[in-house]
């Protein structure tokens, strides 16, 4: 017995305001990046971040150490960064920056600070420039968050003294709470704690 074939009727006409099936996206999955794009106060790192957050954090730097009676310099230089010295107390620090940005939930994430991996010898490098310019090693560490920013200086001795981890190829700066505790506690590690507020910063 043959089965019949029923004709494809025409296409009945769509109501102007009808959403067609294809592009119907209401059950589509939400997008992870969305709140991002809504709450700009949540950081997105662009291409040439990290070049700018160095910068920033060596000027900031300089600022504090101006305002402290401090000249200061930037330095092209291997080992360190700024050069500063204070008159009054005859003073010179050779100091080598770190700065970081750090997204939510990882604020806690340790600094690298100075590295003897695969040859390398930053430690080296950083006391021989010290030696060249005839100033005291120190060390800042700059790091930005979405609400604060922190502002870490101390001298290099300071930290092998206290803060170092011996037997590390890479010497870091812990933000771990108990070390955070730590340094207020510590009258040689100067501390800057910066506050931000974002106002109708929405693109």
């Amino acid at each position: 017995m043959k089965k019949e074939h029923k004709k494809a009727g025409k296409a009945g006409r769509v109501d102007a305001d009808a959403i067609l099936p294809e592009y119907d996206f209401s059950h589509a999955r939400p997008n992870k990046y969305a709140s991002q794009v809504e709450n700009m106060a949540e950081i997105i790192k662009a291409g040439y971040f990290t070049k700018i957050i160095g910068n920033f954090g060596e000027n900031m730097v300089c600022n504090w150490l101006s305002r402290s009676g401090f000249e200061v310099a930037l330095l092209d230089h291997t080992g360190i960064d700024v050069l500063a010295y204070r008159r009054a107390t005859g003073e010179r620090l050779g100091i080598t920056v770190k700065s970081r940005t750090r997204l939510t939930g990882t604020e806690n994430t340790c600094v690298n600070l100075l590295s003897s991996r695969r040859g390398r010898d930053d430690r080296q490098r950083v006391v021989e420039a010290c030696e060249a310019f005839a100033c005291t090693p120190w060390i800042a560490v700059y790091v930005e968050a979405r609400d604060a920013a922190d502002l870490y200086l101390t001298s290099l001795d300071n930290f092998d003294a206290k803060y170092r981890r011996l037997g590390s190829a890479i010497d870091t700066w812990s933000m771990a709470s108990k070390c955070r505790e730590q340094y207020e506690q510590d009258p040689a590690v100067k501390h800057i704690c910066i506050k931000l507020d974002s106002k109708h910063w929405v693109w």
